[in-house]
């Protein structure tokens, strides 16, 4: 046989010439080989126009992003779930033909999955990131999944850039770390490049991306949806729930802590806490934008993803509330198997041309085709809808239904005449007859410019505190990143938000000050800081209690009944299990021994009386730094008669008791006298509790 000549290139040796393709030089192509003018923007009728079919580009991308992994998610694969129901206050039956939102003596049924984005289904609950909140109503025209997370903005403005964000945000491919962190420098890289990330990095940097409860976190549905009503007409909606319990976070020390000491530790307070019967709640509200007044807003477009609207330019009105009042019978089954799909949507509920929401329609389900292994997922049970279900759908893996008869097209003659198509009076979903007219282009929309001033508008929004708790983020996550010119960049982008900002991140990283850039325009939103939360309730709070043997027994017993009755969970905790002999003889059952769990579990702790059990404890230095830690994290701390010498031993100073006996500062309330709680002792001590946090507290006597 004659060899071949050495120009001739043999179909192997082209395999692997093409196999050994740096992939960071050369040209930018699809999977074919197609050279690509433009991945940042998807093709579309107009720039604001919808996102088109034929875009291969982008379905490629998607397509080859939603397939990466089998069959944990590729994001949001960390996950918690729960059962409920969902209840409208107030027909809206004048703005929508979704009828589940019509009669408020109907409870529709729902499938409540929140999630982790970044790490993957064995990491922990508490990394700073976005969280999800996924909603599946059972309605009777169907299902309708509300699928959004727990800040109102996302990083990018395009869903064609989903897979570079993503890429950028997990763990570097060469090493595979770190695990569920942005604190790297692909991470900042991708933003520091990304300019349109700004708004949504900074909310990621603040406390809500450390949320303390499933139960006290917001949900938002980020885009701008469609309502429809019965004649046609369309209003524009964002969806937002909020937490009856108030939105409260986590403090990073604590979070980083949490992650060690109990990994799953949102998960298993969810479950505890619809397992104890303290029920989660959620009130959906709704901003409504009439048809007429899309471009009623000097700086924000409705279709930018990237951007709120403000409640106090367009307020957001309660229309129902959502209770989760059972847990899942099995986690695979329910809360691992269920499939969101931003396209499940019911009469009277459209979509936008918001290019974020365009791809997530196509993206959603693209990826349950590869994670739940074909197209019949939706027969698996928790995702199969109450309405009933009639198609010409067959075959395919794991097909569930034994359909009858040799007729399965439209139309047909043989076998009967069903299904039919609905009539209008049937309710059957018709898309909103909206004007498309435009060339086909990729170009983003003038209208998308500003990446700036709704940063500087969160950053204007915030009390001191978490101003300094941001600062703090942006100054851990830099500081994680090897390459100073990332973090040089950075600032950059920061001092266009608010120079106080920029310099004091850059104080802490190693860079330059910058020098001042515009002026901040001064605009704030109240609602968008936690310092205005809800703080009414400790329904569900967990209250540690340091006792050992010599403890005051009525200092234990009233407290822990007066917490109990209004829904907080006590737990008595010793240096080890069993029980502990009180002052007066009685045994004291405990609920564990102390070092088997930490301060960061717990919202307050209490250091009860008894002369015995103080002296006992100043010597337990894991009771001692149990204290000294609550201190440190701003949580309210109860301390009776001589329970003080314990607060003394950490190092901390308490307040001086007035003439009813009991002192109070910053969260810090102490009873002088031995014996049970005064009335005064327990109002105080509950509405600390209720506050959540005291970051008017002096940390700086906290022992290094």
């Amino acid at each position: 046989m004659t060899p071949r000549p050495q120009s001739e290139p043999t179909a192997k040796s082209r395999q692997l010439a093409a196999a050994e393709v740096d992939p960071l030089t050369g040209y930018l192509t699809t999977d074919q080989g197609i050279r690509v003018s433009d991945t940042d923007n998807s093709l579309r009728a107009g720039a604001r126009g919808p996102s088109l079919l034929e875009d291969f580009h982008l379905r490629e991308k998607i397509m080859r992003f939603d397939h990466e992994r089998i069959p944990e998610r590729v994001v949001h694969a960390r996950g918690s779930g729960a059962h409920g129901y969902f209840q409208v206050y107030e027909s809206l039956a004048d703005r929508t033909a979704a009828t589940f939102l019509h009669d408020p003596s109907v409870r529709t049924p729902v499938f409540v999955r929140f999630s982790t984005v970044q790490g993957s289904r064995g990491s922990a609950d508490t990394p700073r990131d976005v969280r999800g909140f996924a909603t599946k109503f059972y309605t009777e025209q169907g299902n309708f999944d509300l699928v959004g997370n727990n800040m109102p903005v996302f990083f990018i403005q395009d869903g064609i850039k989903f897979p570079d964000l993503v890429h950028a945000l997990k763990p570097e491919p060469q090493h595979e770390m770190p695990q569920a962190a942005s604190a790297h420098d692909t991470f900042w890289d991708f933003v520091s490049l990304q300019p349109e990330t700004m708004h949504h990095v900074i909310w990621l940097m603040s406390d809500r991306a450390l949320p303390r409860s499933f139960r006290t976190m917001q949900g938002f549905g980020v885009h701008t949806f469609r309502l429809v009503d019965a004649s046609g007409r369309s209003t524009f909606v964002k969806f937002h729930w909020t937490p009856v319990l108030g939105t409260h976070s986590l403090v990073w020390d604590e979070a980083q802590k949490i992650a060690g000491k109990d990994p799953d530790f949102n998960r298993r307070d969810l479950w505890e806490a619809i397992d104890a019967g303290h029920f989660p709640e959620y009130e959906l509200g709704m901003q409504f934008i009439p048809e007429d007044q899309e471009f009623g807003f000097d700086d924000i477009d409705l279709l930018d993803a990237t951007k709120i609207i403000p409640e106090e330019v367009v307020p957001v009105t309660p229309v129902g509330r959502m209770v989760l009042d059972r847990n899942p019978e099995n986690f695979f089954a329910e809360t691992e198997q269920v499939a969101f799909c931003i396209g499940n949507v019911v009469p009277g509920i459209d979509f936008t041309n918001d290019p974020l929401l365009q791809a997530r329609l196509f993206s959603y389900l693209d990826t349950q085709l590869t994670r739940l292994g074909g197209p019949n997922f939706a027969q698996i049970p928790i995702n199969q809808p109450v309405a009933p279900v009639a198609n010409h759908q067959q075959d395919g893996f794991h097909q569930q239904t034994i359909r009858r008869g040799p007729a399965n097209y439209h139309p047909h003659s043989i076998g009967g005449d069903g299904p039919v198509i609905a009539g209008p009076d049937e309710q059957p979903y018709v898309t909103y007859p909206e004007s498309v007219d435009g060339p086909k282009e990729r170009r983003r929309s003038a209208t998308f410019a500003d990446h700036y001033s709704q940063a500087t508008l969160f950053w204007n929004s915030m009390s001191d505190w978490e101003r300094q708790h941001i600062v703090a983020a942006y100054r851990f996550e830099l500081g994680k990143v090897t390459r100073l010119p990332i973090r040089a960049l950075m600032v950059t982008h920061l001092n266009r938000i608010d120079h106080q900002l920029a310099t004091a991140v850059a104080a802490g990283i190693g860079v330059p000050a910058p020098e001042p850039e515009g002026e901040n325009h001064g605009r704030r939103s109240p609602a968008l800081s936690q310092a205005d939360t809800a703080r009414e309730t400790i329904l569900g709070r967990k209250i540690a209690v340091l006792v050992t043997d010599g403890v005051d027994r009525e200092s234990v017993t009233v407290l822990e009944q007066a917490l109990t009755q209004l829904g907080a969970t006590v737990e008595l905790l010793a240096p080890v299990d069993g029980n502990v002999t009180t002052a007066d003889g009685v045994d004291l059952p405990v609920t564990r021994a102390i070092t088997t769990v930490a301060s960061v579990l717990y919202d307050a702790v209490v250091l009860p009386a008894g002369e015995d059990a103080a002296l006992a404890l100043t010597g337990d230095g894991y009771a001692v730094h149990f204290v000294a830690e609550a201190y440190k994290h701003a949580k309210p701390i109860g301390v009776l008669g001589g329970g003080l010498a314990v607060f003394n031993q950490a190092g901390l100073t308490a307040p001086v008791p007035d003439r009813s006996g009991v002192g109070r500062a910053a969260g810090v309330i102490v009873q002088s006298a031995t014996g049970p709680a005064s009335d005064d002792f327990v109002a105080a001590f509950v509405e600390d509790i209720a506050h959540h946090r005291h970051f008017d507290r002096p940390l700086d006597v906290v022992p290094a």
